[in-house]
């Protein structure tokens, strides 16, 4: 069992930057990932690392903005710089307790574990 909670969301203007933290508590050697999900729209994937080694992937359209990290066991942040209005969407942390290495799930079927999500809006 792993409980998952996501903090360090918020408003913030286009062009500034914002760092996602999620924590695991109970087990936590898991493979993780960050998803959103704009209004309307359907949960997407946006970035995830493994636990083996802490490969990452994220998307390419995401990619130079995002960034994924893990800097101890049980804590994952999601660093997103130059913040854009499409950008705004509650942001879930996710855990795939089935996998420990790659490749990296990038579809919701591939984790079960969710946190309650944080909200990130960006005003112009």
């Amino acid at each position: 069992q792993v409980q998952l909670v996501e903090s360090g969301g918020g408003l913030v203007q286009a062009g500034d930057s914002l760092t996602l933290s999620c924590t695991a508590f109970g087990r936590y050697d898991y493979n993780m990932g960050w998803f959103r999900q704009a209004p309307g729209k359907e949960r997407e994937f946006v970035a995830g690392i493994s636990w083996s080694d802490s490969s990452t992937y994220i998307p390419y359209s995401l990619r130079g903005r995002f960034t994924i990290s893990r800097d101890t066991p049980n804590t994952m942040y999601l660093q997103m710089n130059s913040l854009i209005l499409e950008d705004t969407a509650v942001y879930y942390c996710a855990a795939d307790s089935r996998t420990r290495g790659t490749p990296l799930a990038t579809m919701t079927v591939g984790y079960d574990y969710w946190g309650r999500g944080t909200q990130v809006t960006v005003s112009s």
